[in-house]
């Protein structure tokens, strides 16, 4: 895979940036024509990713590691075996999927009570507001509303480290979900500048061919869940989740994206 060399540094730091840890979330819905994912176009100029395709997500505050969320689903030790870190982090990360995934598209993986989940997020444009504006935690909101966490509708994914030589760097954890029934993806961020609903293969077939821009991470997703082309199919997939660090080399005016 290429990249335009614009894109990438001329010059890569003397010393690796710092990593910081991300969460993605591929949300996903059975079409008409087939299985479709919720793609965001960052807004152009962005410190990172600006005018890319991307799926919902953003980095992990802090407060995402508040014990005090109300838990349905996998508990954060089990999260933690599987991304390899601990209880904290884990929980941090699921959170972290739960929260970005509201603010970046509306939707909301939280419920009444263990076994129900919200079918109108309308109510709560106010506190999505005041999460995005990191006025209130995640916690916070969910206790305020009464609402139960429900890390059983996400699945994992994936996890991939920005390459060396960028310089923003995350350690990012991909997470798979259903877009729940009722609730609707709106993309209304300021950090976007459209969003839509595409077929994997659509997306793909735009970015090849020259009407959008995915990152590798991006574009390799599209293409796995596509080829299990439904919902209950991805959810059902068993992942071994292994870091990927794709390597970076610059080949005149383009970089090449060496995965290893």
């Amino acid at each position: 895979m290429t990249l335009p060399g614009n894109l990438v540094p001329a010059e890569q730091p003397a010393e690796p940036v710092p990593v910081r840890d991300a969460v993605t979330v591929v949300l996903l819905r059975d079409g008409a024509e087939g299985l479709e994912a919720f793609l965001l176009r960052r807004v152009t100029g962005m410190a990172f990713a600006g005018g890319m395709t991307v799926f919902p997500g953003g980095g992990v505050d802090r407060r995402d590691a508040d014990a005090s969320v109300a838990w349905a689903g996998p508990d954060p030790a089990w999260w933690g075996q599987v991304f390899g870190v601990d209880e904290a982090t884990a929980r941090a990360f699921v959170c972290a999927a739960v929260r970005e995934t509201f603010e970046e598209s509306g939707v909301l993986l939280a419920g009444p009570d263990a076994t129900s989940v919200v079918a109108d997020t309308r109510p709560f444009a106010a506190a999505r507001k005041a999460l995005v504006d990191r006025e209130l935690s995640l916690a916070q909101f969910l206790a305020d509303a009464n609402l139960v966490l429900r890390a059983d509708l996400l699945r994992p994914w994936a996890n991939w480290v920005t390459p060396v030589g960028e310089p923003r760097r995350y350690d990012t954890r991909f997470f798979v979900a259903a877009l729940p029934e009722g609730q609707l993806a709106d993309g209304e961020t300021t950090e976007a500048s459209h969003s839509a609903w595409q077929r994997p293969s659509d997306a793909i077939a735009d970015a090849r061919e020259g009407r959008h821009m995915l990152m590798p991470p991006t574009m390799r997703t599209l293409d796995e869940v596509g080829a299990l082309g439904s919902v209950s199919a991805v959810m059902a997939e068993e992942r071994s989740i292994d870091k990927i660090i794709p390597k970076l080399v610059r080949d005149g005016d383009v970089v090449r994206v060496v995965l290893q």
